[in-house]
């Protein structure tokens, strides 16, 4: 194919083949040695292209010298961000009868490409202050001085080619100095700040784990997580700058801010290790399903792969499908589907089946399908990463004002609104339904008050910014102020509501008791599941008698370390009203950062959320052979 392709080229046409990158001799190609990241390239032409005798070796030349050689070749402009360096050579005129015009036609393409860098140069060192700035003035200075001598030359070019040879060598020094000094800056990576911000990652997430291991007992309180930690952080920054000032190194903000984050878990951890992790065994920190943890093993290994990031798309959805199968399959396997008896001790005047309903099985089949379901609409809002050009994202991801058509945008913009409202309306009909609402607390009234008005102000920060260019020209500053103010406003709604939640964490109150004497309660002997709704009024109140009394003992015994204000009302559900308050006030930040229809996969994150939990509760006991009932942070209700 080659062959036939040489033999009709025409004498104006260049024949340029090239690859993407090499392997080694055993077959590797994603890595960075020398031969993974050299590449091949060919060029052939009927006319003579070089003018003497080709070297022996190839020559190695920077793959970035590419770009602006054929942009002039083909009579387009360099690209704006280039540093690359033409190949001079395709720009000799091998048969030319005049004197001097390969170097001059040489010189004229490095000259239109170092103006080109040049004014990269200049309007990215305005932009951006990690350039090294006697470097850039040196290089600034060589440019100035190469484009003189060059117009000079022009002017008077006769008997000229040793000048002419210097201005090749001085623009040719100044773009190889500009490529090296980019490469510098832009090319600088820590493995020290690398090793360090992943193990501050994996002590956040073990800090998270022993926090949610801590919140099942009532004498757990969030203010020490907020303040001691901010006093240790600050007094660690304080002596790390100590002690990289007195040996002469300088302070980086990098290694302070880790530093300081250490310093602030150090105080948690002492606590954790003399207070709780002594008396219970280290197995009591990962109450996590196995498959749960197999699946993140899984996607943290898979990001160690180098064909991941082309096949992300596809494998990240089936490792979560099968992670689903594998969890109702495990849950049938050990009986977990199936509900406990109640209680054993007959009941008088009524009698029940004895055998376990197996509706549960279905239930739990039917949470594994809307998961995969949902899984399977994700899929409709895919981006393609850069590596994979086949790959078409969805269109669904562009913003609004993109969109052409008035009535397509009105539609989609009440879709996402919708979703908005959707998500704001399941979250208030939850806390409704689990009596969250009926509390006074801050936290509670900014639930009631304070997410209508980020949804509002969310919609309305869409609405301008979908109609920006369409609005006359006497309200754009109006528009653009409030595009300005409205994301600022939400954000700073959701950072307030957060510190409310961190100061008063539980949504509901507890009831005041007098100081008379309390009596227990004597429980009816009851035998068998409850077979109607007479059956779980009847059974359900008890239950909640006796764990309110339980409940009450433990604050009690609890009450010198501090105020107790918490109470379990109703069942409860598979999270906490805490969780999701929190999870909806992050939202709002977050898709302000996004386009306007990512609402839908927000609202999608939500109900894939509700679906796993209640999944992974279905197939965890709410009983226990110990003295009190524990249950993991998943499945807390407040």
């Amino acid at each position: 194919m080659k062959r036939g392709l040489v033999e009709r080229l025409e004498n104006d046409t260049l024949l340029v083949v090239i690859g993407d990158h090499g392997m080694t001799m055993t077959g590797d190609h994603g890595g960075d040695s020398e031969l993974e990241i050299s590449a091949a390239l060919f060029l052939y032409s009927p006319t003579a292209l070089f003018p003497s005798a080709l070297p022996q070796e190839p020559e190695i030349v920077p793959q970035i010298n590419l770009v602006p050689t054929l942009a002039l070749l083909l009579g387009l402009p360099i690209p704006f961000g280039n540093i690359g360096e033409v190949m001079v050579e395709l720009f000799s005129v091998v048969e030319d009868p005049q004197p001097h015009s390969s170097a001059l036609a040489q010189a004229s393409a490095l000259h239109l490409n170092a103006q080109q860098v040049s004014r990269f140069l200049h309007t990215y060192s305005a932009a951006a202050q990690d350039l090294q700035i006697k470097e850039l003035h040196r290089l600034q200075n060589l440019f100035s001085k190469a484009s003189a001598d060059y117009q000079r030359l022009l002017q008077s070019p006769q008997g000229a080619e040793a000048a002419l040879q210097t201005v090749i060598t001085e623009l040719q020094q100044f773009l190889r100095g500009v490529r090296a000094m980019c490469i510098e800056s832009w090319a600088r990576f820590s493995l020290v700040r690398m090793a360090g911000g992943a193990a501050l990652m994996a002590a956040a997430c073990f800090l998270c784990l022993l926090v949610s291991q801590w919140v099942t007992y009532p004498g757990f309180y969030f203010c020490p997580l907020l303040l001691t930690p901010m006093a240790y952080g600050l007094a660690g920054a304080i002596v790390c700058a100590g002690l990289l000032t007195a040996t002469g190194l300088k302070p980086d903000p990098v290694v302070l801010g880790a530093m300081a984050a250490v310093g602030s878990l150090l105080p948690f951890l002492w606590k954790a290790w003399a207070g709780w992790g002594s008396k219970r065994p280290p197995a009591a920190l990962l109450p996590i399903p196995g498959p749960v943890l197999l699946f993140l093993l899984i996607r943290f290994a898979a990001f160690f792969s180098d064909s991941f990031v082309v096949a992300e798309a596809r494998a990240t959805p089936f490792l979560l499908g099968s992670f689903i199968l594998l969890l109702v399959a495990q849950l049938h396997w050990e009986g977990k589907l199936l509900p406990p008896k109640l209680l054993t001790i007959p009941r008088f005047c009524l009698s029940a089946s004895t055998g376990p309903p197996r509706h549960n099985g279905t239930h739990a089949l039917g949470l594994g399908v809307g998961l995969l379901l949902c899984i399977r609409l994700a899929g409709l809002f895919h981006r393609c990463p850069e590596e994979t050009p086949a790959c078409h994202s969805s269109p669904w991801l562009s913003p609004l004002a993109s969109m052409v058509g008035g009535r397509a945008k009105n539609l989609w913009y009440g879709a996402c609104v919708g979703a908005l409202v959707a998500l704001l309306v399941a979250v208030r009909l939850w806390l409704r339904r689990y009596s969250n609402l009926k509390s006074p607390e801050p936290s509670v009234l900014f639930v009631r008050w304070g997410l209508p008005l980020m949804v509002l102000g969310t919609a309305a920060y869409w609405a301008l910014a979908s109609g920006a260019d369409e609005a006359p020209p006497r309200l754009r500053a109006l528009v653009a102020g409030a595009s300005v103010v409205l994301p600022r406003a939400v954000a700073g709604l959701a950072a307030s509501g957060l510190m409310l939640l961190l100061w008063r964490p539980v949504t509901v109150l507890v009831k005041a008791t007098t100081g008379a004497p309390r009596t227990r309660t004597v429980l009816t002997p009851f035998s068998g599941p409850p077979t109607s709704r007479a059956d779980l009024d009847y059974v359900v109140p008890q239950i909640y008698r006796h764990m309110q009394e339980e409940f009450r003992g433990r604050l009690e015994r609890t009450k010198s370390q501090g105020p107790l204000t918490v109470a379990a009302y109703q069942l409860g559900s598979v999270y906490s009203a805490a969780m999701v308050t929190a999870l909806t006030l992050l939202a709002f930040p977050l898709l302000l950062l996004h386009a306007e229809r990512i609402s839908l996969v927000f609202l999608l994150l939500f109900l894939q959320s509700f679906l796993l939990l209640h999944l992974l509760a279905a197939g965890i006991s709410i009983t226990t052979p110990g003295k009190y009932i524990s249950q993991p942070w998943f499945i807390q209700g407040q």
